[in-house]
């Protein structure tokens, strides 16, 4: 038998009569979470992430400090103190705990959150979660049981960030005249 070598293995035979078998169709299995805590004499039971469109994903034994940037889906399961900015979607899980201002595209919490949470599209606020802090979106949910504590608005980011500049009656006069002449 060749194992560790480039050779082919000569003592197989190949029956030159055999038709190929149609392999069965083979479904990608789904990981699942354990919960379990272990007992004092135990060793800690293995995670595996859990089952979602996520790219990047911090579990809850993560505590992280400073400026968090994604570009594909995110999960958060750990502790974050900063900030989080985000392209595409973000869930804060519930043994989440987060202190920092957080900007995406689209955010699921449900954990703990403390600060301003803006997303472009919609915000989701689970039953589980406690959030503090103020909400912008086109969107929000909040599902009964959710603590939230602060202010929302529901416009969308583009009119927030117009700025209306107010000018005096012979300032506006001046700039007539100005178009005029030009």
């Amino acid at each position: 038998m060749a194992l560790f070598t480039k050779e082919p293995d000569k003592n197989v035979r190949t029956d030159p009569n055999a038709r190929l078998q149609p392999q069965p169709s083979v479904q990608p299995i789904t990981p699942t979470v354990v919960t379990t805590s272990p007992g004092p004499s135990e060793k800690p039971a293995m995670r595996t992430a859990p089952a979602s469109d996520a790219r990047a994903y911090l579990d809850s034994g993560s505590k992280i400090s400073g400026k968090l940037s994604f570009d594909g889906p995110t999960r958060i399961d750990g502790q974050v103190d900063g900030e989080i900015i985000g392209k595409d979607s973000l869930t804060i899980g519930e043994s989440a705990v987060i202190t920092a201002q957080i900007r995406a595209a689209s955010i699921i919490v449900a954990g703990k959150v403390s600060g301003d949470i803006i997303a472009g599209q919609r915000i989701e606020i689970r039953p589980s979660a406690k959030v503090i802090g103020n909400l912008t979106a086109p969107i929000l949910l909040v599902h009964e049981g959710a603590l939230f504590e602060g202010h929302c608005s529901m416009q969308p980011e583009a009119s927030q960030s117009t700025k209306v500049t107010v000018f005096s009656k012979d300032e506006r006069v001046a700039a007539a005249g100005v178009q005029k002449q030009a």
